[in-house]
């Protein structure tokens, strides 16, 4: 109870410190010639309070206090002292604490950080993103606080979702807030600069390490979630458009359109206009998805949340900073471009303006998917559900162009360029054409756009893997990030043509057989782990080439709460998967039994973490 006071009464402390920075951040933007002290202090004071805040919610939780309403709801005795400390934030009040502290954290390293700006721009830029802080002091002290009372005090707690008892979702909230967080900086230092009219070369220089940050935690935290959907929920993929999994997606992508968008503005001091406006729907797609989440309009295995005056609240604030940055945007912004100036038809700079286009159309086809299925229900009461077919028809065709500009586009040269001793690039597609022939000629299904979609990755392919040779260190991180996008495209698309599944029903004893696979069910056996009773079934499998493996796929019975998971059982090669789970057939003696090979899945995820590298050198490179 004492930590849970500690807690709570930080959070309004910080909630003062907040008015009082506003306060002293508009008397110093009277006279700006240095930033006050008195700025810097309670800045670093706001992050204190909310690091104590914090630390409270996990000590309550470390010690079982059953008194704060959070803990019970989400913790028990029995629970492993790491999922203790990762169930503060696998629960809608800890994880918006946790997203509060690292607005604080971002605010405070930013005010250090940055040199050679306007003291008008910083404190501008402080001052958007203490409206942001107190949105979210608000949202957490009046509708969502992780430290309400409870009495009786009660004996035991609920205890943890025990799907969210795992490593990788224990570190995924934290990396994709730290991406989702970074978004606000980007948000308020574009309001900021659009204002004072400061958005140049300069300030995107300045502004681009901003956004390779939140773009690398971002990229790392999809990934980080994708990994545990694929062996946690049983599935046997790395992706379902699930409206969560998009919710996550579509600040990525319009990220990832403002880090190329920020790259000409550096070098011409052009697509300002652009810059502004992802830079506002960047963060607005991460404030959209947490209204999405929390509010418990979306049905997801991922939510948490299911209360529609906490979605309300988060609406009326999204509505507030969206007419704020539109207000702006409209009143302030004084870049006018003259498009057809300013780009030759075939430079660098165009053929990043098209892949924007092409980014911002897979953005809507994203959106549209996500939100649709939600308006038809409100309005007519029908439920639907979008699933892979819609976003594979109406994403893959345009995903060709896509690829084939982001190959050639990166050898153009900026300004204007010439098709000369481009001889290479067309040796290369027709390479890549034949290539993708030779694979897929046994292929029967839909041949004519399979064979142009892998001819268009083995493009960027082999272009980026040339690049490697030919320029040595120039544009390293770009040719990394987009060689790694390359083996993430061919990873897919073998994995999606060449996957093999077998469901059956199998008895202990009993065999399974067909031209390719051999699967034994020999025998179960139980274990009892601290939290759960564990049923592991053993199998021995041999695939066509006579080699056989053994796999122990588990169900757990967890305590508290009581709830069966299938804990799947993965063979991990370079070249694939052996995936296998179970399930109980109810009221009978069978097993329901799963098995999926799975090509490349390695390469999936080892391409992401090339692609994110690749985000990584480009932000520790010094500006040359």
């Amino acid at each position: 109870m004492l930590y849970s006071t500690i807690g709570y009464y930080s959070l309004i402390l910080g909630l003062g410190v907040s008015l009082l920075i506003i306060f002293f951040s508009v008397k110093n933007f009277q006279n700006s010639k240095t930033i006050s002290v008195n700025i810097l202090s309670f800045t670093f004071l706001q992050f204190f309070l909310v690091v104590v805040s914090f630390l409270s919610l996990i000590i309550s939780f470390v010690l079982s206090d059953f008194s704060n309403e959070t803990v019970f709801n989400n913790s028990h005795t029995t629970k492993p002292f790491f999922y203790k400390i990762a169930g503060t934030w696998g629960n809608h009040e800890g994880s918006l604490l946790l997203w509060l502290l690292v607005l604080t954290l971002f605010i405070f390293i930013f005010i250090l950080k940055t040199k050679n700006q306007p003291i008008k721009y910083k404190l501008l830029t402080l001052i958007f993103q203490q409206i942001i802080i107190i949105g979210f002091f608000l949202f957490l002290i009046e509708t969502s606080n992780p430290f309400n009372y409870l009495f009786p005090i009660p004996v035991e707690g609920l205890g943890l979702n025990p799907i969210l008892q795992d490593p990788a979702l224990a570190i995924h909230p934290p990396i994709l807030y730290l991406g989702y967080v970074g978004s606000s900086i980007i948000f308020s230092s574009a309001l900021a600069a659009t204002s004072l009219n400061l958005v140049s070369k300069k300030w995107a220089s300045h502004i681009k390490k901003w956004i390779l940050a939140s773009w690398v935690f971002l990229t790392l935290g999809i990934l980080l979630g994708s990994i545990w959907a694929y062996y946690e929920l049983g599935w046997g993929g790395f992706w379902f458009w699930d409206p969560v999994e998009n919710v996550s997606l579509m600040p990525w992508l319009a990220l990832t359109t403002l880090l190329h968008c920020i790259l000409v503005l550096e070098r011409k001091s052009i697509l300002s206009s652009w810059v502004i406006i992802l830079s506002i729907a960047t963060f607005t797609l991460s404030m959209c998805g947490t209204f999405l989440v929390r509010s418990g309009i979306l049905n997801s295995v991922h939510t948490f949340a299911n209360d529609p005056e906490r979605g309300l609240f988060i609406l009326i604030f999204l509505f507030i900073l969206i007419f704020i940055s539109l207000f702006i945007f409209f009143f302030f912004n004084k870049n006018e471009e003259k498009i057809s100036h300013s780009f030759f038809w075939l430079s660098k700079e165009t053929s990043i303006l098209i892949n924007n286009w092409f980014m911002m159309y897979f953005l809507s086809v994203v959106l549209i998917g996500t939100v649709y299925p939600i308006f038809l229900d409100v309005i007519t009461s029908e439920k639907i559900s979008v699933g892979p077919p819609f976003y594979n028809k109406l994403l893959v065709p345009f995903l060709i162009p896509f690829l084939l500009m982001m190959a050639i586009g990166p050898r153009l040269k900026w300004i204007k360029s010439q098709l000369e001793d481009k001889i290479y690039l067309i040796i290369l597609l027709i390479i890549s054409i034949l290539l993708a022939y030779l694979i897929l000629k046994n292929f029967s299904q839909n041949i004519l756009i399979n064979t142009v979609l892998i001819s268009s990755a083995f493009y960027l392919f082999f272009i980026s893997l040339r690049d490697f040779f030919v320029d040595k260190l120039k544009n390293i991180s770009q040719n990394i990030a987009h060689f790694g996008f390359s083996i993430f495209i061919l990873s897919i698309l073998f994995n999606n043509l060449f996957s093999s599944e077998i469901i059956t029903n199998l008895k202990v004893g009993e065999t399974f057989e067909n031209s390719e696979t051999k699967i034994v069910f020999e025998s179960v056996n139980q274990k009892q782990e601290t939290n759960y009773k564990s049923i592991i079934a053993n199998f021995n499998i041999q695939n066509s080439n006579g080699e056989i493996d053994k796999f122990s796929p588990e169900l757990r019975i967890y305590n508290q709460p009581i709830i069966v998971t299938s804990e799947a059982d993965i063979k991990t090669t370079l070249m694939e998967d052996r995936f296998i789970v179970i399930n109980l057939v109810q009221n009978q003696n069978f097993f329901n039994v799963r098995y999926q090979v799975k090509p490349f899945m390695l390469w999936i995820w080892l391409s992401v973490i090339l692609i994110s590298i690749g985000g990584l050198l480009s932000f520790l490179k010094k500006r040359s």
